[in-house]
Order: C-alpha cells, then structure tokens, then sequence
C-alpha cells in the first residue's frame, strides 16, 4: 500500500491538528508530525505506523526527516523479540529505551537500503516473528514505549505507539527526527514550514496526553471508611489506587456534592521531607491547615493527598541523589490522578485552595470547572 504523502491542504497545517485528526491519518496509513514541550526536546519526529513503513515512507525519512530512523515498540514485543536494552544502566537525559540495533535475518542486502529497513520492520512487528528471525547488530534501532505510554512518558516513543494503538493497528511506529538543512534540529516554525510544504498535520504531545486523560481512567476507588481528625473533625477517607504505577493516593472528604454546585477543595502533593520529617519546613503542618479549613467550609469539601511517585523525589531532597525525574511528566501523572479522584468524588464546579496559582492541565477533559481560588490559611501566620 503507497504512503500518502501529499494530500493534505495548507489549511489543514496551518494549525496544530487534534490527537483525533492524527489518530485517523495514521489509520489511514498518512505519516505525521509530533512536537514534545519547548523545555523537554523541542524537536518534530515524522512519524508513520509501522505497519505502514514502505521504502517510499523510509527513503522520505532519510531524505527529508536526516534524523535517526527508529522503530517504536512495545515491551512485550521486544520480551518476544529477545532484545537486550543497549546499555545496562541508561543515563540518557530523557532516558529513551534504546535496545540493540537490529536486522531481518533473511530478505535483505547490507540492510541500509529503504527497501531493507522497511523489510526488517515489517519482519520485526509480525506478531509471528520470533527472536530467531531477527540478527543483531543491524540498522534499525528499535526504541521501547514505556507501558502506560504518555500518561508515564511524555516522549515521540509513546506517543507515536499510543497513537498506532488507538488508531485500532499494530502497537508500533517508526519514527524519525526532523532537522534542517544546516543540521541543526528543527523547531516548530521550521516544523510548521516543513508541514506545509510536504502536506503533514502536527500534533503535540501535551494534546495527546490530555486526549488520553479524557478517555483512559487508570485510577480506581479501592476502599472507604470513617476519619476523625485529631482535631475530632469527622470526615469520609477514601483509598485509590493509580493501576498504572500501583500507588496509591488518599481523599477526605466531607459533606455531599450537589449537582452543579461548588465544592472546597486542596489538592496536596506529599512531600515526605517536607512534610513530615522537618518541624522547620515552610510545607510543615499544611495539610492539618487544610483539614481545619476543610471542616468548617459549609458545604461538599474534599482533600486529595497525592503520594509522590518515586523515593529519587526523597533522595533529591536529602541531597543523597541527583533527581532524574521529568517534573513536567511527574506533573501530568499528578494532574491526572487529582482530577480522576476529584471526579469519583462528585466535584463538578472547584474552588481550589491554594497560595499559587498552578497550571492546571487538561481539567477540561473531566468536566472540572475551576471558579475560584481561596488562599491557605496557615497556623504559623494566624
């Protein structure tokens, strides 16, 4: 089946495409165009579902695209594959999961025609191949989409195999970096041009993860009892769980929403240090605060305690590690977890309790309307 290239019009790149515009290209066999944040890579990636990978696709890549063509799979097809991750201990910045480089055992030449790429990809994605039918080294360098995709990694890798997966094809894609002539890399009014001048649409990362956190609930109510405070504050606690990494998270709340209505609401991100080990910390006693101030709102008042999600966050803290988090990707998973808990619990309309204003993403995709802010009123300042 020929890629096609060429049909989109300038109106249809002249803006940033929606994830579902780019989901049905891909479906269709037509290659795209993902852009990541300004702060992580600030790179375009052409992308094209694996399955769709002809040498006309790869030979546009290498001839247009002249970054690293790579193929984006699945952990469980690399497990099948037999492919070892390139190093024993990745200290990439972004940490992308290279493994060896590999080669279709039969049907190639010196395996770095388009011809011969397009064949290793195709032998490499059959959900028939096993590790017999794939050498290494070779010259196509898989890359493994972490399982959860972008609501774990904000990278090209799980956004191009989310996209593949939800467009109903093979978990795979075969991406490549866009640079300019000079060899420096591309930038989005660089990427915006080439678009147009190829007839791509582009799509962001960050829309895609809000896509995501629209459609894919990974938090799930586990359990529920009664709490009182050691204030003798009665409230509702609740469990849940985020099946995507296995933590889990508290709710109290307190009081019944009504439809429509406003609820008083604190979401807490834990900071073990911070929180509990140091009396001196600006952070020390901010959720007994909040509870207080929970407890006399008349009305539906929640407070959702956020786990943080890796002891890196602690060892950063007590300056015994240097943090590898991605805070942007911590902050997504966060924003997630929060507004699927604060949907559970009946919160339609939020007024936030909160001393700054954060960047809120992707509430839109919960119905989550936020109609106010109230400052928290600390102990230490009353």
């Amino acid at each position: 089946m020929p890629v096609k290239l060429n049909e989109a019009t300038f109106g249809d790149v002249c803006h940033l495409a929606t994830p579902e515009e780019i989901i049905n290209d891909a479906r269709n066999g037509r290659m795209y165009i993902l852009v990541d944040a300004e702060d992580r890579e600030n790179e375009g990636d052409l992308v094209i579902p694996a399955q769709f990978a002809t040498p006309d696709a790869i030979n546009f890549m290498a001839k247009h695209g002249r970054g690293l063509i790579c193929l984006a799979i699945e952990q469980a097809k690399a497990d099948v594959l037999g492919l070892r991750n390139m190093s024993a201990e990745n200290k990439s910045r972004y940490e992308t999961a290279f493994t060896q480089s590999i080669e279709a055992r039969e049907g190639v030449t010196t395996g770095i025609s388009a011809g011969d790429r397009s064949h290793t990809i195709q032998v490499a994605i059959d959900p028939d191949t096993r590790t017999d039918d794939i050498v290494s080294p070779g010259h196509m360098f898989p890359v493994i989409a972490r399982d959860g995709g972008v609501l774990v990694r904000t990278g090209h890798t799980e956004a191009s195999v989310d996209i593949s997966r939800m467009a109903g094809l093979n978990p795979s894609a075969v991406i490549c970096e866009i640079m300019n002539d000079d060899g420096t890399m591309a930038r989005l009014p660089d990427l915006v041009n080439f678009a147009q001048f190829h007839g791509l649409r582009i799509c962001t990362i960050e829309d895609l993860v809000a896509h995501r956190m629209k459609r894919d609930h990974f938090v799930r109510h586990v359990a529920s009892s009664e709490f009182t405070s050691q204030s003798g504050d009665k409230f509702k606690i609740h469990v849940y769980r985020n099946y995507l990494d296995g933590l889990e998270h508290v709710a109290l709340s307190k009081g019944e929403p009504a439809k429509g209505g406003e609820s008083l609401v604190r979401v807490h991100k834990v900071d073990f240090a911070g929180d509990v080990l140091y009396e001196a910390s600006p952070r020390a006693g901010l959720i007994w605060d909040a509870m207080k101030q929970l407890a006399a709102h008349d009305g539906h008042s929640v407070l959702v305690l956020i786990r943080e999600g890796s002891i890196d966050t602690l060892l950063e803290r007590l300056g015994a590690r240097k943090s590898q988090i991605d805070n942007k990707e911590q902050l997504i998973r966060e924003y997630g977890v929060g507004a699927q808990i604060l949907v559970d619990q009946g919160v339609d309309k939020m007024r936030l309790i909160t001393n700054t204003m954060p960047r809120l993403i992707g509430l839109e995709a919960y119905n989550l309307e936020l109609v106010g802010i109230t400052p928290l009123i600390s102990r230490r300042q009353s």
